[in-house]
């Protein structure tokens, strides 16, 4: 991939992100892809390896591309007042670590903002700024099990199982704390004003569950797993191995789209498929239906299935998704420096999102980032020799 002039809707906007791992860094990268400027302020390392590292310190840390780094002590008040005066025309910084952290490094949100009234300072953490749970430690898999979000992910009378980090620290995490900011950006640029932004994953993996909440208080949601239209009950919404052991994906909830299916399966004249919403003939079509995906290998679905209105899809692996020709026009995945990744998301007309630079080094900007905000070389070399950067 070519590097490009960084073009993007939110050129101008400064960001500050502490260094961590989770879903801050994505919504870091989110916001870069974007246009923004974002300022990734990483802890001076002493030398040592890191199991994190390969992720967090390489061409590998994806969620680090296009931002600039500065690697500081921040257990020296230097450090401190470095972040400090790198705050101070930023509109807006990212943290992610437990309630209190921040305040003990001299960096909580009410000297923040004195520093800058309309900062908007986003927080990101798992259960959220205050509750019972607050300081204990989580994941991804206990925020989306707290909040109902993992509850349907399963069949019938088998255990949840959550996508690795994709709906609590991605869908419930970055994506809701990075609507929080932009939304906070424009409401400081009409006000003047600056906020805390407590994005917690348990609240927005919650929010996820919108739709889910619709059909449950409508009382047309069974409180049990995998006995309703869309959590795998249905013969019609589920995956299916094939002939191959690979897998495919069927969604045909529309009456339209069903009657496609049965027509492609040969199935439309078969009584038990007659009325598709008869919960009481669903477990004996199912049956059927896994037989007769099995009966073929995924590749011959494909040619009979694959861009049709049956609502199909193969289930790919990270190779062949990236490969896939749908996502091959569009450019979903992109490839920089040897390292396949998802491309920017959403694509933009007039101002399209790009990525700026690769993943940089631990304090690769450091000079040029305190250079532009007013430091002079010998004050640099000072804080070099104090080992302060």
């Amino acid at each position: 991939m070519k590097l490009e002039v960084v073009v993007g809707p939110l050129q101008g906007i400064k960001v500050i992100e502490i260094a961590g791992l989770g879903p801050a860094p994505v919504c870091g990268m989110l916001l870069a892809d974007m246009g923004a400027e974002v300022i990734l302020i990483q802890r001076k390392s002493r030398g040592t390896a890191n199991i994190t590292d390969a992720v967090t310190n390489s061409k590998y840390a994806i969620p680090n591309r296009g931002k600039k780094s500065i690697a500081l002590d921040l257990k020296d008040p230097s450090a401190v007042e470095i972040v400090l005066d790198l705050i101070a025309d930023a509109d807006a910084l990212i943290e992610g670590f437990r309630p209190g952290v921040m305040e003990r490094l001299g960096l909580g949100p009410d000297i923040c903002m004195v520093k800058n009234p309309r900062l908007l300072y986003g927080r990101m953490t798992g259960w959220g700024q205050h509750g019972p749970l607050a300081q204990a430690a989580g994941h991804d898999i206990n925020y989306i099990a707290l909040s109902g979000a993992l509850y349907y992910s399963g069949h019938r009378r088998e255990a949840p199982f959550a996508p690795p980090s994709l709906v609590g620290d991605v869908g419930g995490g970055s994506m809701v704390l990075t609507m929080g900011i932009l939304a906070g950006i424009i409401n400081a640029k009409a006000t003047g004003k600056g906020q805390v932004i407590d994005a917690a994953i348990t609240d927005g993996s919650a929010l996820m569950t919108s739709l889910l909440y619709s059909f449950h208080q409508a009382g047309s949601w069974s409180k049990e797993r995998g006995d309703n239209i869309i959590d795998s009950a249905s013969p019609w919404y589920d995956t299916y191995e094939c002939a191959d052991g690979h897998y495919i994906t069927l969604g045909s909830l529309e009456p339209q789209f069903y009657s496609l299916l049965l027509e492609k399966c040969g199935l439309s004249d078969d009584p038990v498929f007659a009325n598709q919403f008869n919960k009481s003939d669903w477990p004996q079509a199912k049956d059927k239906i896994i037989t007769l995906f099995k009966s073929r290998t995924r590749a011959e679905w494909c040619e009979l299935m694959e861009g049709t209105d049956v609502c199909f899809a193969p289930v790919l692996d990270f190779d062949e998704a990236a490969a896939h020709p749908h996502n091959r026009e569009r450019e979903t995945f992109v490839e920089l420096n040897g390292v396949v990744q998802p491309a920017p998301a959403p694509k933009f007309s007039v101002t399209p999102s790009t990525i700026s630079s690769a993943p940089p080094q631990e304090g690769e900007h450091t000079e040029a980032i305190l250079k532009s905000a007013g430091y002079k070389c010998d004050h640099i070399d000072m804080l070099r020799t104090r080992e302060v950067i």
